[in-house]
């Protein structure tokens, strides 16, 4: 079944003790999820209130719909680099329908079964642009932790930058107090305690400290969010997009152009919260469905926006913490929207007084943890390709675009594969006698060396046979031109796969040979190979006599040709 949501599997046998469990996770989680939705949605160029009607709506959806037992859903770090780029250039508008076309993409590949081709994105891809998306969200935050009062800070990364660096003279020591203090709360408070998220600690804190000096020490120019952003006390009535024109843009054109981004939120959601399910799997002992968990983020995605929110996916540290607090169904996550909710509908003003520069500082920390500076580190010493691959992702993520570092990253993991299987296959050539070696197909109780007949020359194939190699026979057929052989055995056993560029070069070496008047004969041929080349044709062009199960009877057949 393509969507089995797993909330409906597990509310058959539920209990009392599993909701009192669930509910105090869902509580803790709830109070880890308020200071990250609202710095996601700050960072993001939109809002605290957008931050969290995502953390709201996808969060509910995700585990309501969900194919795995724990997964917390949200907005994440991953997303505020391209949902500020779109905003920059399309708008809230443009966002929300990047983020409902993100979301019918993640339909379409839960419904058709591609929940498992997600989990073969290469890892240094992964790593490269995660640490990207990280040093990004980080430098978007000097503005605010420096206390700098830019108002138009540039998106481009080395713009963004020059500007800090022009106004370097403008800091306002109070604000970058307040954000080295929120920042070492959130390092040093879990040392003390873990049970209460350093984030949340810093904001309570640190918000009573500031309203402290302000109210009675005169102090002034810390930026609050209730400054910048006006904060509603309900839900947003939902709303569809603009079917007409934006811009001068008809729908289409415009759909056109939101198309790559649209893939990225796809790409990166569907990353996310498999990795995120994934981890979670090996700590709970269970295993998600891939597909019912896309088709859930797919459906929150075309959700969230429609009430105002932002893209949202499965995030790891949510889930982990949903987990270690006693979760163990999606009931948890579920909980976890409603305490959401309640702040949102009774300490809206309260969320107001949180100073800009801890926020920042909360922000840094999710990009320090974001950024797998350990994990750089171990990737330095793995083979150069994958940490070339590694390190153009992440700076074409930083200096130019996710899409572009996605797309550009992807095609040069592929490009390496194709290269290291090609030199992973081998193709040898015989003319006198063979070793039987190991593993090989020869059924002889000895291993004396066999004898290949005058006129008769053996290929043997060591890897698979796909398009990367079929230039290898004609390198090694240049070579024996001039000499006159009779029969040539391919020798297939280590054959694992053959493509259809495979066939279709054995077939121009077996019209080659013809013309030559020599006969192809193919030795220890596996099932699957087989079946491919049967349903190709090939077999039946070459003769069913002329594919041997072992090399020695091969090596028969070929006698019995040279004889004749």
């Amino acid at each position: 079944m393509v969507f089995s949501p797993k909330l409906f599997s597990c509310l058959k046998n539920y209990n009392k003790a599993q909701f009192t469990a669930d509910a105090m996770a869902g509580v803790i989680v709830g109070i880890v999820a308020l200071p990250l939705a609202i710095a996601f949605g700050i960072a993001s160029g939109v809002g605290p209130t957008e931050g969290l009607v995502t953390a709201i709506i996808a969060g509910f959806l995700i585990s309501f719909l969900g194919g795995s037992k724990v997964q917390i859903g949200g907005p994440t770090g991953a997303f505020i680099v391209i949902i500020y780029g779109i905003i920059q250039q399309h708008g809230l508008g443009g966002l929300m329908i990047a983020t409902i076309m993100a979301g019918i993409i993640l339909i379409l590949i839960g419904v058709f079964k591609l929940g498992n081709v997600i989990k073969f994105v290469p890892y240094p891809v992964v790593v490269g642009f995660t640490g990207g998306i990280a040093l990004t969200i980080f430098s978007t935050q000097m503005n605010d932790m420096f206390g700098l009062g830019i108002q138009n800070v540039p998106a481009n990364f080395i713009d963004k930058w020059i500007c800090y660096f022009q106004n370097a003279t403008h800091v306002n020591w109070w604000a970058f107090g307040v954000g080295i203090v929120s920042l070492l709360i959130i390092i040093y408070s879990p040392k003390i305690s873990k049970k209460i998220p350093g984030s949340l600690v810093a904001i309570v804190l640190v918000t009573l400290i500031v309203w402290i000096l302000e109210r009675f020490c005169g102090v002034t120019g810390i930026t609050k969010i209730g400054d910048l952003y006006e904060l509603p006390t309900s839900i947003p009535a939902p709303k569809l997009p603009s079917l007409g024109l934006t811009d001068g843009k008809s729908m289409i054109q415009l759909m056109t152009e939101l198309a790559p981004s649209a893939f990225t939120i796809a790409m990166l959601g569907a990353i996310e919260s498999l990795l995120s399910a994934m981890v979670a799997d090996g700590v709970i002992g269970d295993k998600h469905d891939s597909n019912t968990e896309l088709i859930a983020q797919g459906i929150a995605n075309i959700a969230s926006p429609l009430f105002g929110g932002i893209p949202a996916t499965g995030a790891i540290a949510r889930t982990m913490t949903n987990i270690n607090n006693g979760g163990k169904t999606p009931v948890a996550g579920l909980i976890h929207a409603v305490v959401l909710l309640l702040v949102l509908l009774l300490l809206g003003r309260l969320v107001g007084l949180i100073p800009m520069p801890c926020l920042a500082a909360v922000l840094i920390m999710v990009s320090y943890n974001m950024s797998g500076w350990r994990t750089f580190r171990m990737l330095a010493k793995n083979p150069k390709s994958d940490f070339a691959v590694l390190i153009m992702t992440f700076l074409l993520t930083v200096i130019f675009d996710l899409t572009i570092a996605i797309e550009l990253g992807l095609v040069a993991s592929i490009a390496l594969f194709l290269k290291r299987t090609n030199e992973a296959t081998v193709i040898r050539s015989f003319h006198d006698e063979i070793d039987p070696g190991d593993n090989t197909d020869v059924a002889m109780s000895s291993e004396e060396k066999l004898q290949i007949p005058e006129g008769v020359e053996v290929y043997e194939i060591d890897g698979p046979y796909f398009f990367g190699i079929a230039n290898k026979f004609d390198e090694i057929d240049k070579s024996v031109i001039g000499k006159e052989y009779k029969v040539r055995i391919i020798r297939m056993r280590k054959v694992s796969f053959i493509d259809s560029t495979g066939i279709h070069n054995l077939e121009l070496l077996c019209d080659t040979c013809k013309q030559r008047g020599m006969i192809v004969v193919l030795s220890g041929v596996n099932v699957h190979v087989h079946a491919t080349l049967e349903k190709a044709g090939f077999i039946k062009k070459l003769g069913e006599e002329n594919v041997c199960s072992h090399i020695n009877f091969a090596l028969k057949r070929a006698e019995e040709i040279v004889s004749c």
